[in-house]
């Protein structure tokens, strides 16, 4: 059973969303992101479907991993 796909402080929703917005933004894959691109994607493989999302996702994870360092620093 897969887990939902709702944050644990459903309040932060719209913030995740808009960080994803500007993340995707920074690598030129906003036409990736749901929000921007609403046609159905269920007839596309789960590769293709990663390949294109995927990175959106790491750069999400690269930033914020610099925020923890930077955080760490001070």
């Amino acid at each position: 059973m897969s887990k939902p796909k709702t944050p644990l402080v459903p309040e932060s929703r719209e913030a995740l969303t808009k960080f994803k917005l500007e993340c995707a933004a920074e690598i030129g894959r906003t036409n990736f992101c749901k929000e921007n691109n609403d046609h159905y994607k269920g007839d596309l493989t789960s590769a293709q479907n990663g390949h294109e999302g995927g990175p959106i996702g790491g750069q999400m994870v690269k930033r914020m991993i610099e925020a923890q360092e930077k955080q760490l620093m001070n």
